[in-house]
């Protein structure tokens, strides 16, 4: 059995940890917040091909019951138009479909499974080093502790500690000239079917609403900045600062943006989008690197949460059927690299149609309406959807 130590106890880390504990080993969670540090509360899309991967793990109904089905979404222009209406990834066999959930109830809902199954998750612990010997890794905590292991799994996000432990010339994030906000309107009658996301190249934002259920709107703007904002920055735009400036950048388009951002009571803080097109190296020895911290993608692509999830289960694959350590993170790279990285790239591609001036949106219109105006075959994000992973069949190293 193998010992393996967690950085991050957010989904990456504690998905890491069901798989790894479904393929036999003990995995230990050192999460840097307190339990109740949840999260913000934006919302994300999970995909089909990461809720099919949790299939093997028992954890696909637990995502259902925190989310709702998101089965579709519609394309269109900030003019009114409709452009088209396609399914977001298909459906599984037996039916199930995207799921729209807030961040902080999966987050809840993964670590209370975890703790159900028994993986053991230490909180207020964050990684400030680790040293590695041929047959196992200690790693250092902020608060002077130290816990030994087989091996160190880097979940840490975007600002991975393990990954420039592991690689001190790491590169940094590439900021995207996107900010994201967001939020969940009340009281609102809007004629769209719930679960529908409804996309609009705007005149001047990129804006997304989804009717939930129970009638509440969540939504998404994506605020374009030419250069990273500073912290500072980043705390002068919130509040009634943050929602002047989107209700002025929806004003020209006819669509029901205007009126879902005033019936939001609270509209999260907003935050830059990074990606990461490549980072050299993922693992050294027995440490290794999954999720953001490998391979963060712009949330353009809807494939960041799937992402973690695939990796998460080929990572239990690998330590599950190739038993030397340092084999299993090699083999793990190999069968994730080439994918991921053209997940990224999609997500730049989609991402860089929101960050266009007056000129560039007439162009960019055009070809989005003479796209959609022609029927294709498949759909170009196919690649992302179709994914999947056969947890029973064996990994050769």
């Amino acid at each position: 059995m193998t010992r393996a130590l967690i950085a991050g106890g957010g989904v990456a880390g504690t998905i890491t940890a069901i798989a790894l504990h479904e393929a036999g080993h003990e995995p230990v969670v050192f999460e840097a917040y307190d339990r109740d540090s949840e999260g913000v509360g934006a919302f994300l899309t999970l995909a089909v091909n990461g809720l099919d991967a949790l299939v093997p793990l028992g954890l696909k109904d637990v995502v259902r019951s925190v989310g709702f089905d998101s089965p579709r979404m519609s394309i269109g222009l900030g003019n009114g138009t409709r452009l088209a209406e396609f399914p977001l990834g298909g459906a599984l066999a037996d039916g199930t479909v995207s799921q729209t959930v807030l961040r902080s109830d999966l987050y809840v809902a993964l670590r209370d499974e975890a703790a159900r199954r028994g993986i053991r998750v230490e909180y207020g612990k964050r990684l400030t080093g680790a040293n590695q010997t041929d047959t196992h890794v200690t790693a250092d905590f902020a608060d002077g502790s130290h816990a030994d292991g087989d091996l160190l799994i880097g979940a840490d996000g975007l600002r991975s500690r393990v990954r420039t432990i592991i690689d001190p010339d790491a590169p940094a994030p590439r900021y995207v000239r996107l900010l994201n906000t967001g939020g969940v309107a009340d009281g609102l009658d809007l004629p769209d079917e719930p679960g529908v996301l409804n996309m609009v190249f705007g005149k001047r934002v990129f804006f997304c609403h989804v009717v939930g259920p129970d009638g509440r709107v969540w939504w998404f703007a994506n605020p374009a900045r030419k250069t990273e904002p500073t912290p500072s920055e980043l705390a002068a735009l919130a509040g009634e600062t943050l929602r002047k400036e989107l209700l002025d950048l929806v004003s020209r388009d006819r669509t029901p943006a205007t009126e879902i951002i005033r019936a939001t009571r609270k509209i999260y803080p907003a935050w830059p989008t990074y990606d990461f097109p490549t980072v050299p190296v993922w693992h050294r020895g027995r440490m290794v690197i999954i999720g953001d911290a490998a391979h963060a993608t712009s949330p353009a692509a809807g494939q960041g949460a799937s992402m973690a999830i695939e990796d998460a289960v080929t990572l239990g694959k690998c330590l599950r059927d190739v038993p030397d350590v340092e084999r299993a993170l090699a083999t793990y790279e190999g069968l994730r690299r080439e994918r991921v990285e053209a997940v990224v790239a999609a997500g730049k591609r989609n991402g860089d149609d929101k960050v266009i001036g007056p000129v560039g949106r007439v162009v960019r219109d055009f070809f989005i309406k003479r796209f959609f105006s022609k029927p294709f075959d498949e759909d170009p994000n196919a690649f992302m959807w179709n994914h999947r992973i056969d947890w029973d069949e064996k990994v050769a190293a």
